[in-house]
Formats: structure tokens, sequence, C-alpha cells
């Protein structure tokens, strides 16, 4: 059983690429044989790294192993033997390989559900009948308002893209039926041929993968099952969204060919930094500047949250420049049925006009003050 290459570096299931290469060549160092002459335990270690490392530095593999553990580099299709074949195990849905001889099972499950992770190749069905490639997924951005995060919104996108062929169902055939099985790959999409040790399966040259023969192609989609054509989808973005959150419409993507299961359709959102409130997580920060007296001596003030209601906020006497003042529940939603809480960053405006008599009272302030406390 293979080591978890997170545990065997030291690092996060979530650690940056960064961080696994720094974990990476520090035990690296620590370990390397010649540095550890004749120590079979140090020799074994740094196998352990450089496994982990190769699973790791590689998306895809991380990915498989994120998603099925051991179960995903078993029967000696690990990292390791993904470098010594030359190449990914996971491919580009070009091939496929088995340990040949056996019974291929759970393994062939797994690289078939990790490559349509993935967005390559199809999979096959019961009985051996082989399911169409995937659709291709789809990604946008869409740009929004602090204020449209708190409230949630609608956003519409259009875009041009393939979906199923009205006329033929999908089918990709002219009578709008199933196409018939292929002879020469029984509707697996694939025929066999024994490299050494491998049994390599290829696409094949017959139906071209697609595991059933089509004898008269549709004439508005040309066999492929699909069309390109504009499309609208409304978005719903929910209330107190995060800036750089990822939506997921399940099948909205592209269209696939000949009836497979369409792509999904994912939507980035971006939210606008907002000219008076600062977001913090599901706080809220904005700023008051106040007038010295209400500082000094306390008093109440008007102000206006981001859902456009207007609160009285006391302001405690002896209120310093910096404090930050809490008004619960006047935040962003949580998205769990409460808010998060609105802070007012206290200023000050200092006047640049006094009268005759506001600077007669400010100086008899700073005098006492300078009788008492030594201020200058």
């Amino acid at each position: 059983m293979n080591k978890n290459p997170y545990e065997v570096l030291g690092v996060a299931r979530d650690a940056s690429d960064t961080d696994i290469k720094k974990a990476y060549h520090k035990l690296v160092m620590k370990y390397h044989p010649d540095k550890n002459p004749g120590d079979k335990s140090a020799e074994e270690k740094f196998k352990e790294v450089n496994n982990a490392f190769d699973i790791l530095k590689d998306p895809q593999k991380r990915a498989a192993y994120d998603r099925f553990g051991d179960a995903a580099f078993a029967g000696g299709n690990g990292a390791s033997a993904g470098a010594g074949m030359g190449g990914n195990p996971f491919g580009n849905g070009s091939f496929h390989f088995n340990m040949g001889g056996g019974d291929m099972g759970g393994m062939e499950d797994i690289l078939r559900e990790a490559m349509r992770g993935f967005g390559f190749g199809g999979g096959f069905g019961e009985g051996g009948q082989h399911t169409n490639m995937r659709g291709r997924d789809l990604l946008d951005e869409v740009v929004i308002d602090l204020k449209d995060a708190f409230f949630g919104t609608t956003h519409t996108i259009k875009f041009t893209s393939a979906v199923k062929c009205e006329k033929c169902d999908g089918h990709g055939t002219a009578d709008g039926k199933t196409a018939p099985t292929c002879k020469t790959c029984g509707g697996t999409g694939y025929v066999h041929a024994r490299q050494g040790f491998f049994a390599v399966e290829t696409p094949c040259p017959e139906c071209h993968g697609l595991g059933k023969k089509i004898d008269k192609k549709c004439s508005a989609c040309d066999g492929s099952g699909t069309v390109n054509k504009q499309r609208t989808l409304d978005v719903k973005i929910p209330a107190g969204i995060m800036d750089g959150a990822r939506l997921r419409m399940a099948g909205m993507g592209e269209a696939a060919p000949n009836g497979g299961e369409a792509g999904d359709f994912y939507i980035d959102v971006r939210v606008r930094p907002d000219k008076k409130f600062e977001r913090i997580g599901n706080d809220l920060l904005m700023h008051a500047d106040l007038d010295f007296t209400t500082l000094a001596l306390g008093g109440e003030i008007e102000i206006e949250t981001l859902d456009d209601k207007k609160l009285s906020v006391k302001i405690p006497n002896g209120t310093q420049v910096g404090e930050k003042l809490r008004v619960r529940g006047h935040g962003m939603p949580t998205g769990r049925g409460g808010f998060g809480d609105l802070y007012i960053e206290i200023g000050i405006v200092i006047p640049k006009k006094l009268s005759e008599k506001q600077k007669k009272a400010l100086n008899e302030f700073a005098g006492n003050k300078t009788e008492k406390k030594g201020w200058f």
C-alpha cells in the first residue's frame, strides 16, 4: 500500500505547489544516499519522498489521489510505474492501459472515472458497451457590486456552444434512432493489441471510438449529434457570496457528441470593491469622521447601512480616533440565516476656521490641560 504522500512530505492537503516543492527539497537533502551511506532506512525514506513528490507535483495524479486515495495507483500503476512507462497513466484519452491477462475490474473503473473527471475520453456502460465522450465543461466570469452580493442577484450570460441536435435527438443518425453497435469492436469503441506486459487499447478504426456504426448521418449535424447554437443562461447568485467563489450548473455545459453526458457550466464570481464599505469575511467596515465635541462628550450619529437602512448609533464619551464601534447583525449574510457585523472606524474632522470664541475656549482647555497634565 502506498503511503499518504501528504504525510510523507509533511504538508497539508491544500498545500500550494511552492510549499510542496520546498518540503520535497528539504527532505531529499536530508535522506539523500550520499549523505547517508549504508543507511537502508534513509534509502527507503528517500524513495518514499520521491514517490510522494511524483504524485503531488502532477495535477492529474494529485487529483486522482485526492479522489481515490491509494486505489488510484493500485496494481502497480502508481507514480513510479507511470514514470516507467514514460507517461501519465491518465494520458489524453488516446490509450487505455491494463495489466494484461487478468480481471481489470477496479483499476479500469478508477482510470475511467478519473479521466471523466479530467474531461478525457468516454467510458463503458452495462455489458461493456461504450458510452460517449462527456461534453466539455464551460467557464465564465461575472462581476457584481457588493450590494448585489448582499442581496443576491440573477446574471444573464449569452454565449455560443455545442447543443444536442434536435433533428436526430443527439444520435447523429439520419432517422434519429440509436445507431447499431459497431461489429469491429463489439460496441466497446476500442480494439486490443498486446505489447509485452501491457494490453494496449486503441480507438476502433471503424467507428472511431464511438462504439456504434452510423451508416447514414444526420444532415443537420453531419453525424456528430451536436450543433452550435447561441444560448442564454440565467445564473442565480446567492446572497452573501464571496469574491472569487465558483458556482456550478450541472449539465449546462457543452453537449457531448452522439448523445453523451453534457458537461457542466462554471461561473467565477468577482465582487467589485465598494467605495463606502470594506468586506472582511462576513463583516463590513465603514469609516465615520466625527467632530471633537462628539468624541469627547459622546452623542449619537445616523449612518446608512449597505442595505439602505438608517441606523442611530450611540457614540460613548471619550471615544478615540481609530477606535472601531461594533453594530451587530448589519454585516453580510452568512448563508445560514444569520448576518455578520458592521464595524464603524472612527475618525475626526478638524475645522479649518474657528471663531474667536471657539479659539478662546480651546486655548482655555489647552491651558487647563497644561497645568494638570503637562501637555504642550
